[in-house]
Parts: C-alpha cells; structure tokens; sequence
C-alpha cells in the first residue's frame, strides 16, 4: 500500500490504466450445451460455425475468438477523492464487471486498479448473508466480511438496525427477509462502514421510494464528508439528482465521462439513435441464426 500511496496523487482514489477483462461465453451461462460443444468441436477443426452461434447475442467487435470476449476492453479513468460518480449504461456493457474489478471481487484480465481507501460494496442482494442465520448474526458476519471489528459492529449496531428499519425481525432468520428487507439490511451495514470508497450498484431499486431516499440521503451524507461513491443504476433521474460526474460505458468500453447532465444526454441520445437503426445492421441477436428477420411493417384492414 505504501508503493500505491507514492505512486497516486492525494486528491486520486481510484485510478484505471489499461483496464481489461475478458470472459469465456460457456463459464456465464449464455449458451447451452448444444453451441458448446459445437464451438468446441469446430474449434478443434479450426473452424467456426456457419450459423453465426458463436457470438451468442455479443455485438461482433467484442468478441476474441469464437469462444471469448471482451467485458471491458482498454479502460483508462480516474476519479478524484469525495467525488459522487455515477456509472450508466445498456446491460451487458460492463458496468457491473467493472464494480466487481474494483471491489477486488474479480481479477482483471489486463491492466490495473490502483486504489487509496478502504472500499465498502453492495453489489447484490443479501451478498454474504447466511439465510439460516438470524439478522443480528448477519450484521456481524457482514461487517466482519467488509473488516469491520466485532467493536464497531457493537457500537454501531443500533444506528444499522434502525437504518434497516428491521428491529421487529432481527432475531429472525435471514430466509424469511422479503428481498427488499434484506437489501435494506445490507444497505445499512455497507453504509454505516465509514469507508472512504462506497460502490453501489443497482440494488436500490429493490427498497421501496421511503428508503430509497434515505439511502440517497445517507450516500449525500458520506460524500459531504468528503468520501468517494461510484453509484450504478438505470434510474436516470436519481443518477442527476446525486451525481456531480458520470461515466457512460457502451459495449464494454468507456464513451463518456463528464458532467452527469451531459453523460445523460448523450446516453438518451444514443438509446434514440440504436432504435433508429434497421434490422439488418443489429448485432445483440439470439438464438443459431438458421432464421433471421431484416425488416417489418403493420398492415390495417385495407392493405
């Protein structure tokens, strides 16, 4: 760490170079077992399938080989210190391959990720609860998971369970949670870390319009303190209201970073500009390819 902290200016806490990462299509659960084994039988041909199935859905110029593609392909960003970042993007652009990266969950391909703080994350609901296990013992498992000690836990036990909005549950098993209770729980442990990195991603939808805003109210908070968020979420309107600086990645590349008012705009633009596009030209798919459709029109009772 103390390599990092001479390398990194103060005022950087997260800083991308070169950033990769690249999947194999059959270890995701894209394909079925029928197109593995056809890749794996032309590939030990040295072919690829006529039918085009091996792209699986991927746009064409993400893919490696007939097997491999790009989940993030050359990413090169910085964010400064006590910044609120968004990220926004189609699904399947990278965005959550991206947070997993920098959360230390997933090993990048290439490049690296050189970042100065303690990073908390909340990347999917009730990620490392234990559903057999009550609510008490999960806030503590939890913490312990994101390096709380058992003493923060202690002393911050009452704000987190009161945050969750939980205390008439909290000595019942995790697996009888509605989803939204247990994002709430999740949620509440995350935030009440004090990390200098917090990294949401889209797990606030699930919580009901009452604690999505004092989640936002919570994360307004954390970076009036000076902390960095990165915050993912498709909801647009949430991303203006708390996000000075945003990040738009397209096709597992970053097209945008910028003024959030700007980044969304460009967004809608190009949302607008794909649906313009014909049949013929899309790349996103399914299925073998055997049959295609390149073109439709609606017909009334005169035509």
């Amino acid at each position: 760490w103390s390599i990092i902290y001479k390398l990194m200016d103060k005022s950087i806490a997260i800083q991308a170079t070169n950033l990769s990462k690249k999947y194999r299509l059959g270890t995701i659960g894209m394909t079925s077992l029928r197109e593995d084994l056809n890749r794996w039988w032309n590939r030990n041909k040295n072919e690829t399938p006529k039918d085009g199935s091996n792209q699986a859905g991927i746009e064409h110029s993400r893919m490696i080989n007939d097997h491999e593609f790009w989940a993030l392909n050359d990413l090169n960003f910085q964010i400064n210190k006590g910044k609120v970042v968004g990220l926004i993007g189609a699904n399947g652009s990278g965005k959550s391959t991206l947070l997993k990266i920098l959360s230390r969950i997933t090993e990048p391909t290439k490049g690296n990720v050189k970042i100065r703080g303690k990073v908390a994350s909340l990347l999917e609901v009730g990620t490392g609860f234990h559903p057999e296990l009550t609510g008490r013992e999960n806030i503590y498992i939890n913490g312990a998971i994101l390096g709380m000690s058992r003493r923060e836990v202690d002393t911050k036990f009452d704000e987190i369970v009161e945050f969750a909005g939980v205390s008439d549950f909290i000595e019942t098993p995790i697996k009888r949670y509605s989803s939204g209770m247990t994002v709430r729980l999740g949620f509440a442990v995350a935030a009440h870390l004090d990390p200098e990195i917090l990294i949401v991603d889209e797990v606030l939808a699930v919580g009901d319009t009452a604690f999505q805003k004092k989640c936002i109210g919570k994360m307004q908070s954390i970076a009036d303190l000076g902390r960095t968020i990165i915050f993912v979420s498709h909801q647009l309107a949430m991303i203006e209201n708390l996000c000075s600086k945003c990040i738009l990645m397209e096709k597992s590349k970053i097209t945008g970073f910028d003024e959030t008012k700007k980044i969304i705009t460009k967004y809608n633009s190009s949302i607008f500009k794909n649906n313009e596009s014909g049949l013929t030209e899309r790349y996103d798919r399914k299925g073998n390819g055997v049959i295609r459709i390149i073109d439709y029109f609606i017909l009334d009772d005169n035509r």
